[in-house]
Parts: structure tokens; sequence; C-alpha cells
């Protein structure tokens, strides 16, 4: 056999290997896969807790119309409460899978938007991110009444003005997270999964 034969059958085996290699390797990541659980919204240990009566407030929104929060709702919705920030960019690559969610889960779910600071750079904030539409309150103490720490972070009251489920929200899973540990009457999805195991 010459070099070049011996080279070329050298090389033919090296492929097959990587191959075998690459294969061996896809069958594990679908097996981590499986044995990693989806991770919800991370739920911080201080504030309201899941179960309790979400306190009833009336605070302001951008135009200083009284929105009332908590306690049970005259629609029969439930109410999704996210805190935001205009200096937040978290906050603003969420903004479009919230109006997607709004516009996806209107038949049990309204949504309000919550801030505090300058009333000026709100608005240019709602402007910015075309949120006419969506509901947007300013009240220091309502983020002092859910111990909101960090953002973005989301509360969800069912119907009968009760805390269903909340936490920090940093994309589209995590947001659904809230929905789904509703639907399956659990505080979160930890919750959902350590009960499973």
């Amino acid at each position: 056999m010459s070099a070049l034969g011996i080279s070329n059958v050298v090389l033919w085996i090296v492929v097959l290997s990587l191959l075998i290699v690459v294969l061996a390797l896809m069958r594990q990541l679908g097996v981590l896969h499986e044995r990693i659980a989806p991770v919800g919204a991370l739920m911080l240990n201080r504030g309201l807790a899941v179960g309790e009566s979400a306190p009833a407030m009336d605070v302001p929104d951008l135009n200083g119309v009284s929105m009332h929060i908590g306690g049970p709702r005259a629609d029969g919705k439930s109410l999704l409460l996210l805190f935001v920030s205009p200096t937040c960019p978290v906050c603003k690559s969420l903004l479009p899978v919230v109006k997607s969610s709004g516009k996806d889960e209107r038949d049990w779910l309204n949504i309000i938007l919550a801030s505090d600071g300058a009333v000026e750079e709100q608005r240019a904030f709602v402007r910015s991110h075309a949120l006419e539409g969506v509901p947007y309150v300013l009240s220091a103490s309502l983020g002092m009444t859910y111990q909101v720490s960090r953002l973005p972070f989301a509360a969800l009251i069912d119907e009968a003005g009760v805390l269903r489920a909340r936490g920090l929200v940093n994309s589209r899973e995590h947001l659904e997270s809230l929905f789904e540990a509703k639907r399956l009457g659990v505080a979160s999805l930890q919750e959902y999964f350590a009960k499973a195991q």
C-alpha cells in the first residue's frame, strides 16, 4: 500500500470514531435534557405568601385615575401585576412577551404594569414601547407591599383576590410558569416538581 492509501484508511477510521463519539454525546444531551426540569419564576422568600389574599389597594395610573388592585375582581378574571422600570434592560426585553400574553390569555387574564418614579419618564417609557393599551400604575407603596426588590417581578392574583404565584420573571418561560403554577394549584413549578418526585 502506498502512503496515500494508508493515510486515507487512517482518516476514515478517525472520521468514523468521531461520528460515534458525536452520536454518544447527542444521546447523553438528550438524557440530560429529560432529567432537567423546566425552571419557573424565581420565588423570593420574603413578601406575601402564595395563597394569601392580596391586599386591596387603590393606586393611580399615569393619568392620575385610581385603579383598584387586590380583592375579588368584578370581571371574573385573574390579574397579572408586573413590576417594571424604564431603566431595566430585562424589563424592556420582556415587554413584547407581556403584550403577546395579554392577547393570548385575554379570556381569563388582565395585565397591569407597575412602577414608581417620575411621571414623565414613565410616559416616555410607555410611548417608546407602544404600551398605551396596557394599564400602567405608579405607586411606590404597591412595590413595598409586594416586597419587590428586583425587577422584573410579577404577582398573579386570581379572580377571588388571592395571590396564586409570584416571582422574578426574566423570560417568556418564567412568565408562563406563573400561569402554569396557577393552573396546577401550586405556588411554583419547583414546588410541583418537588411533590412529583
